[in-house]
């Protein structure tokens, strides 16, 4: 079973049950008292309005004590007698629990009725009022930064990696890269974009051979036979060093080199192979697994998250990030549009409409349920307790009008007799 938390204030509640209940008994030995004094002062001659006074006063107890009963019948049994269909909130708790699930069920969690209370709400319309204040804009780009950094905080790296590998590793293998990767060089080619990589290539080689001359003449040198002497070698190392830097010179500083040319011709043929020849496209395709499994690769792959996770993290805290900016024009333009277009309005409400009528049909026994449950797991005499002391003071109201009505109406009805009897 599950208690109530009876607080202070429930018990300030409970004082104040108490004193409206000294005064409904109160008032009932009060007539009773008028009763008796009325009685004896008919049967003592004092005069007709005795007997009216104490009709009064028997239909005023009469009155009182039924309400007593009734009221007290609601949380506990009368004089702890065991009489039927009274203690009905400690002995009928689940029953009413059920009783009130099912109305809820019925009467609040309908379609119908979810739908007609947000049509009439109009929550398009006040949503793009609200939204296209900056402010409100603001507040929720916010609120969404946050969500999403402690989202991102609360994700496991190690998780999310190896999920992000595994994604990019798979799409990569399944694609295939070749066709691609020749239209895109066709069009390099037929743009002359490849000039400047060119250009940039023999500068540098031009660079390299005027720094390392020594290097290459040597390495010329090297590879000559034995046999032949030495002074040869070196000059034939300075002829090929010199023709060689002449060479790229001219490659750097033609740009109608029929070396150039030649690249040109080479790229293009290499864009239709990656394209039509079943065989290059086979080799890039091998080249392309060889590359996937590399364990290098797939470090770079995994690593990816934590870079993009630190980038979306650092523009989330950034209050004048790119990323928050867009949320917010976005947010604002939303909001506009929203105020400002019936057709928008009407797709937003109607989705809206739809959602919450899907949840309450197809969740409407789990919404209930938890009435039902909740109900059902509650301690009785506590329940009773916790009810009594939110409602009682009210329900002794009942008994005061009890008296009073009594009263009255036995008044009443003697009158009435009296006259009627002559």
């Amino acid at each position: 079973m599950v208690s109530f938390s009876y607080t202070a204030a429930d018990e300030e509640k409970s004082r104040g049950v108490r004193r409206m209940k000294t005064l409904a008994t109160s008032l009932l030995l009060v007539v009773a008292v008028v009763y008796a004094l009325a009685t004896w002062a008919r049967n003592e001659g004092w005069g007709a309005w005795a007997g009216y006074v104490a009709a009064a006063a028997e239909a005023g107890m009469v009155g009182a004590l039924a309400d007593w009963f009734a009221v007290t019948a609601l949380f506990r049994r009368p004089l702890g007698l065991p009489i039927p269909h009274t203690a009905i909130i400690p002995t009928k708790k689940d029953q009413l629990g059920a009783s009130l699930g099912t109305f809820v069920g019925e009467n609040f969690l309908s379609a119908d009725v979810v739908r007609g209370r947000l049509h009439a709400l109009g929550i398009g319309s006040r949503l793009g009022t609200w939204l296209a204040d900056p402010a409100h804009a603001d507040r929720v780009t916010a609120e969404l930064s946050t969500a999403l950094r402690g989202a991102l905080t609360v994700l496991r790296d190690a998780d999310v990696q190896a999920v992000v590998g595994e994604a990019i590793t798979r799409r990569a293998e399944s694609a295939e890269i070749a066709p691609g990767l020749g239209k895109t060089l066709e069009r390099i080619v037929a743009d002359g974009a490849h000039h400047r990589a060119v250009d940039l290539v023999c500068s540098r080689a031009h660079d390299w051979l005027v720094t390392h001359g020594d290097s290459v003449m040597d390495a010329v040198q090297g590879g000559a036979p034995g046999w032949t002497p030495r002074f040869v070698d070196r000059r034939i190392g300075e002829r090929v060093y010199k023709e060689l830097l002449r060479f790229v010179t001219e490659i750097r500083d033609m740009p109608g080199h029929p070396a150039r040319a030649a690249i040109d011709r080479f790229l293009a043929d290499f864009a239709a192979d990656l394209q039509a020849d079943t065989d290059t496209r086979a080799r890039v395709e091998r080249l392309k697994a060889d590359l996937l499994a590399r364990p290098e690769i797939q470090d770079i792959i995994a690593s990816a998250w934590s870079s993009i996770r630190s980038l979306i993290i650092a523009a989330a805290e950034d209050d004048h990030s790119q990323l928050r900016l867009r949320a917010r024009a976005s947010l604002i333009s939303l909001g506009t549009r929203l105020a400002t277009d019936p057709r928008l309005q009407g797709k937003v409400e109607g989705w809206a409409e739809d959602a919450a009528a899907y949840v309450v049909t197809t969740y409407r026994h789990e919404i209930t349920s938890l009435i039902t449950d909740t109900i059902a797991g509650w301690d009785a005499t506590q329940t009773s307790r916790k009810i009594e002391a939110n409602i009682g003071r009210d329900l002794q109201f009942i008994r005061i009008n009890g008296t009073v009505v009594g009263a009255l109406a036995g008044l009443l009805i003697y009158t009435v007799s009296r006259v009627a009897g002559g």
